[in-house]
């Protein structure tokens, strides 16, 4: 019994450790983590919030930066029927991101859904990812000339259809 203390946290419980453990060091969980706790269990429910949490992971907003995350949560709202996340989806796929190459075969199927419920954008990426497909060597012409500034778009043109007040996630 010398040799353990018991400690005791709010969100841990109690546990006993080693009296040399000079790093103990309690986990504690910041606002911005129940908040993001929260939207991913809104989430599992909502595809919009599937949508903003993908924004969310990709910019890096109140949690840690996240492609890969980024795109699972795309990917699910854009499963889900999603029109906004299926033309964001397209556009992931046809640009690339980071560590993922571009795919314009794909950034298509999901390009086509949007073009479909009639988004003008999804028509013109559409056509885009069509060429792609046909001629390489112009496409990574066209990648290389538009792809900077698509990254620049995911922090600023799509906007949020949820915020956080009093406790919840709520969606405009």
């Amino acid at each position: 019994m010398g040799n353990t203390i018991r400690l005791c946290t709010q969100d841990s419980g109690c546990s006993q450790q080693p009296r040399n453990v000079a790093t103990f060091q309690p986990q504690q969980s910041s606002p911005e983590d129940s908040q993001i706790a929260a939207l991913e269990e809104k989430a599992k429910q909502d595809p919009r919030a599937a949508f903003d949490l993908a924004l969310r992971y990709f910019r890096g907003d109140g949690i840690r930066r996240n492609t890969y995350q980024a795109i699972t949560w795309m990917r699910d709202a854009a499963e889900r029927g999603y029109p906004q996340a299926q033309l964001a989806l397209g556009r992931f796929y046809l640009s690339g991101m980071e560590e993922m190459g571009s795919d314009p075969a794909e950034a298509e199927s999901w390009l086509l859904l949007a073009a479909e419920r009639g988004d003008p954008e999804a028509k013109t990426l559409l056509a885009q990812a069509q060429q792609a497909k046909k001629d390489e060597v112009a496409y990574r012409r066209w990648l290389n000339a538009h792809r900077a500034a698509w990254l620049g778009y995911w922090s600023s043109g799509y906007h949020y259809y949820s915020y956080w007040r009093n406790g919840a996630w709520y969606f405009y």
